[in-house]
């Protein structure tokens, strides 16, 4: 039996682009073997997004949801996880910088490790990657931090794109707290805590904007 993908994608103040970004993950989507729904959460009522998005009068499988206050990166991914029915739960940033067709390539390292979470990864030996020096020794930074801090072999946890289980998920939601970007590192953390090790990385292409 197929396994169904749920992609997450946090929006705030992208009312210009959201539609736009939209389609391109979603003709990414149909190539995939998968049935999927899209999930947009829009991080905060007022800005446009979420008028937008409506405007656009998108298929019944991709879906938005809104709530009054600008919350946060993290807030924004846990609420649109929460509301996910898909076996697989995958977020990707919204803004393109990373390439959507990449999320076939993490479903295959999913199916083929048996994963807890596949992470897409700058830093992997044949990912695309475009982005300034100075991120790239802020990276190196957070890697060697959150090996030192949180044991996790992962040489990667920001980078906007990562896949889940759902029962990984299941465990791991209701222990989370963090609002912001550091919210990548802490469900893997928590996830790692709780026994799920089987965590591995997938290449990304990747141009900062």
């Amino acid at each position: 039996m197929s396994h169904k993908l749920s992609v997450i994608i946090p929006a705030y103040r992208q009312a210009k682009t959201i539609v736009r970004d939209i389609k391109r993950i979603e003709k990414a989507l149909v190539q995939i073997r998968y049935p999927y729904e899209i999930i947009i959460v829009v991080d905060g009522w007022g800005d446009g997004t979420y008028q937008a998005i409506k405007k656009a009068h998108l298929p019944s499988h991709v879906r938005a949801t809104v709530y009054m206050k600008n919350q946060g990166k993290g807030y924004a991914v846990r609420h649109g996880m929460s509301k996910a029915s898909g076996d697989y739960v995958a977020f990707i940033d919204a803004g393109m910088e990373i390439d959507p067709n990449g999320i076939s390539m993490l479903l295959e390292h999913m199916e083929w490790y048996n994963a807890d979470i596949i992470v897409g990864s700058k830093r992997h030996p044949v990912s695309m990657v475009a982005y300034p020096p100075v991120r790239q020794i802020l990276s190196l930074i957070h890697q060697f931090l959150a090996r030192l801090l949180f044991h996790l072999n992962v040489r990667d946890t920001q980078a906007g794109l990562k896949i889940f289980k759902k029962k990984v998920l299941e465990k791991v939601l209701p222990r989370l707290v963090e609002k912001h970007y550091a919210f990548d590192l802490e469900i893997l953390s928590v996830a790692s805590r709780l026994g799920f090790r089987r965590i591995y990385e997938a290449p990304i292409k990747l141009k900062y904007h």
